[in-house]
């Protein structure tokens, strides 16, 4: 399994994924869940992927295929030469479905689960940073206002937080601190998401990564993190009135 959040907020965009598979208590993998496309000063795009190992990373493959094809064949449309975010998202979606076409019968059919679901975050030049969600049939959903944030995988650990604290009017740090105690309560509760993580930032209008950073399981800033939101529940639990005489 795994747990990957993205925040979209005025400011930007803050993605944070973890690295763990699993397919049983004694198969347990490490794989990059956040994958990222750049141009620039014209385009900075983020994929995030959950679900079916085998379908994300033909789906990414695919992907990555039509981007080296589009350098003899601009004619191609890729995610780096398309008109909009939400072309962006169709490009994914159609990559999805054609994956699902082709494998999903095969692989239910060996008892396994063909399902997956991606999250796709990033700004163009000329348009609003975008976050979509993109399902296993290739539809998709976007951000809004009212919801500016999507978590895929192990999510339900992680989601009370962020509920709380993430409107769009939240900064960048607040947002990237938000997913790190999100994916901290995660991690916590649930052993089929770990270490290490992917922090990936993309600042409204700068049209690049703003941080791209392996999060180790020593990590200085994240422990600091943990440590003092569990020292903060605690103090929190105690201030509680009690129920019980």
């Amino acid at each position: 399994m795994t747990y990957c959040v993205a925040v979209r907020v005025d400011r930007g965009l803050v993605l944070l994924s973890d690295t763990r598979t699993s397919a049983g208590v004694d198969n347990i993998g490490r794989f990059r869940k956040t994958f990222t496309y750049e141009n620039p000063g014209d385009r900075a795009i983020a994929l995030m992927c959950s679900g079916n190992l085998s379908i994300t990373q033909e789906v990414r493959t695919s992907l990555s295929r039509a981007i080296k094809e589009s350098q003899a064949d601009p004619e191609i449309e890729t995610l780096l030469n398309c008109a909009t975010m939400h072309r962006a998202a169709q490009i994914v979606g159609d990559a999805m479905a054609s994956v699902q076409q082709r494998y999903r019968s095969t692989i239910e059919m060996q008892g396994s689960a063909a399902d997956a679901t991606l999250l796709l975050a990033g700004q163009r030049k000329g348009g609003k940073p975008r976050l979509y969600m993109i399902y296993s049939a290739g539809n998709f959903i976007e951000a809004t206002a009212d919801n500016p944030f999507f978590q895929i995988g192990e999510h339900k650990y992680g989601k009370p937080i962020l509920d709380r604290i993430i409107t769009p009017e939240t900064t960048l740090e607040r947002a990237a601190k938000a997913a790190c105690v999100s994916m901290d309560s995660t991690i916590r509760s649930n052993l089929s998401v770990g270490m290490p993580l992917d922090l990936t930032v993309i600042e409204k209008d700068a049209y690049s990564f703003r941080m791209r950073r392996r999060i180790e399981a020593d990590d200085d800033e994240f422990l600091s993190i943990s440590e003092s939101w569990s020292a903060a529940l605690r103090r929190g639990f105690e201030d509680l009135p009690t129920i019980l005489d």
